[in-house]
């Protein structure tokens, strides 16, 4: 099999829909794509795909080995662009070695993992034995169609998770997750007549997955607009009308704006301290954001604003609420062990006003705590706070055979041995412990970068590298 039959495939995705719950044209295509090649497949409620192939002569007798990736994508975009992720295809450039995706996610996660499913399932040149190829949904809102999966649904007890992003690594643990929400309340009071009107905001920060990359201390828009809010509050009275930042749960926030109105006389205090501000942040952030950038402009006016007393609050618990690794692992050097994601700000109508946050931590108690803290930081500051979209962590298995079996291809392949380690980030592959504890699991992938944000980044090179493992994998899983 070429890696250029790959490369067809994923194309052919990045043309397909497939945000998270709203995967029906991808499950489609997949379902059409076994019944074109007779091969047999099924799917559940949760909208979970299962493509089954017969073992290639000799290996009919070898054990069935589960493919899986996830089916639906991160959808990110830049704030100035006008792509609509329910209808157009994606954009894409290649360019010193990757594919891009400049102003939007690419969805190589988990595309490309995806198209090696695919093109396996589609080759008549391979060795392995009986395959299952798994397509789950949901798995980047949390893990719904994994956390969906029934008893019997899959009947292979050697599973390969594709939805990994650094080539040369297999990966045999992984954090688990929680999502904590909180809730403000507040009133809608009527601005003032004479009163003017400021659009601020934080742009151009690098992003990216709030698990794999949540070590590389990158700007989180959210926390520098608050920091700016916070000591422009202690500058003078201001009312806060308007704000709005970062999306999805598991994305570190680019962008994030608030739209203040105050009387004349604060006016060039607002813009100074902005300025103040902005310079400050850039040299911060100058090597891991070096596009970020703030800007504070006229705005038309706004005929309500958040009540004073709840703007206070919310100001105090944004500018304090933590972000980024909260420990490292005391028993693998390196390993991000407990994280916390401050994602997004949302006004939703009806007088409320919802941020998203996420933890995630290989240690339970510890993952549960980081949640408590986040907790009752907003529940001093007169939040309702919820806890919801808990995943598990998947404990590393040194002892897999499947591993020994990975590392002895890649080893013999490429002329040097593969690193072994956990990663920071959630995979499915501890919620099918829960429904199947007796699989024997690994996850390897070609490298991606920017993962969750626009500019996401697939490396060419690695796709066919990626490729001859698991090609060798299944060929020596006997």
């Amino acid at each position: 099999m070429e890696s250029s039959k790959i490369f067809s495939l994923f194309d052919q995705i990045t043309k397909i829909p497939r945000e998270s719950g709203k995967e029906e044209k991808i499950i489609a295509y997949l379902i059409d794509f076994a019944k074109s090649r007779s091969l047999e497949y099924k799917k559940d409620d949760a909208g979970n795909v299962l493509i089954t192939k017969p073992g290639t002569p000799g290996m009919e007798n070898a054990p069935t080995v589960v493919l899986q990736s996830h089916s639906d994508m991160v959808c990110e975009k830049n704030s100035d662009s006008n792509f609509n992720f329910d209808t157009d295809p994606i954009q894409y450039v290649e360019e010193n070695g990757w594919l891009i995706a400049k102003e939007t996610t690419l969805g190589a996660d988990c595309g490309i993992g995806m198209a090696a499913q695919l093109a396996i399932l589609d080759s008549d040149d391979l060795a392995h034995g009986p395959l299952e190829a798994l397509f789950t949904t949901e798995e980047e809102t949390g893990l719904t169609g994994a956390q969906s999966l029934k008893p019997g649904f899959i009947t292979g007890k050697i599973l390969i998770n594709l939805d990994s992003e650094d080539e040369g690594e297999l990966f045999i643990g992984c954090a688990g997750g929680i999502d904590t929400t909180a809730l403000f309340e507040y009133k809608p009071v009527a601005v003032p007549g004479g009163m003017h009107f400021f659009k601020a905001g934080f742009y151009g920060a690098t992003g990216g997955h709030s698990g794999d990359d949540i070590e590389k201390n990158r700007a989180n828009a959210n926390q520098l607009l608050f920091r700016f809010l916070f000591e422009l509050s202690k500058k003078g009275e201001f009312l806060l009308c308007h704000v709005d930042g970062g999306n999805k749960r598991n994305a570190i926030a680019r962008e994030a704006y608030a739209v203040i109105a105050f009387e004349g006389a604060m006016e060039s205090v607002a813009k100074e301290l902005f300025e103040k501000c902005e310079k400050e942040v850039r040299e911060e952030y100058l090597v891991s954001d070096p596009e970020l950038y703030g800007k504070i402009e006229t705005n038309e006016s706004i005929d309500k604003s958040i009540d004073s007393h709840t703007a206070n609050r919310l100001i105090l618990a944004m500018n304090g609420v933590p972000h980024g690794v909260l420990a490292m692992s005391q028993e693998i050097p390196g390993l991000v062990e407990t994280s916390t994601n401050l994602a997004s700000i949302k006004m939703i109508g009806n007088g409320t006003i919802r941020i998203g946050t996420s933890q995630r931590s290989s240690i339970n108690s510890a993952r549960y705590n980081a949640a408590n803290r986040i907790e009752a930081l907003f529940t001093l500051a007169g939040a309702k706070v919820s806890h919801e979209s808990e995943y598990p962590g998947w404990k590393p298995r040194t002892d897999s055979p499947l591993l020994e079996i990975s590392v002895d291809s890649y080893t013999r392949l490429f002329g040097n041995k593969p690193v072994v380690r956990a990663i920071h980030a959630g995979l499915e592959c501890g919620m099918f412990l829960k429904t199947y504890p007796y699989l024997d699991m690994i996850s390897f992938g070609p490298t991606i970068k920017r993962a969750h944000a626009p500019g996401e980044r697939l490396e060419i090179s690695t796709v066919d590298k990626f490729r001859r493992l698991l090609e060798d994998v299944l060929a020596n899983l006997k």
